[in-house]
């Protein structure tokens, strides 16, 4: 991912991601490849940041809504239920 460190983050992104972050559950644990596992509490300022995790997760939640939006994580979840 080595575009992720070029990418420019404004602040209404930032607190896009957050907000979408903050609802998720505080016992939630994630891990992201080889940068480690993070609590919700870190992924947030991570975001807040805008360091090279934060941008990871920013780009993560922009391509899962552009997703949702174009209908690609509709057709994947009802794929993958008509595969069962």
């Amino acid at each position: 991912m080595a575009e992720v460190k070029d990418i420019q983050i404004s602040e209404d992104l930032k607190d896009l991601v957050t907000e979408r972050l903050d609802l998720l559950s505080p016992e939630l644990v994630v891990s992201i490849g080889s940068s480690g596992t993070f609590t919700k509490g870190e992924l947030i300022d991570h975001v807040r940041k805008g360091d090279e995790v934060g941008k990871t997760i920013i780009k993560m939640e922009i391509n899962f809504l552009k997703a949702l939006k174009n209908g690609t994580l509709l057709d994947e979840l009802l794929s993958d239920k008509n595969e069962n």
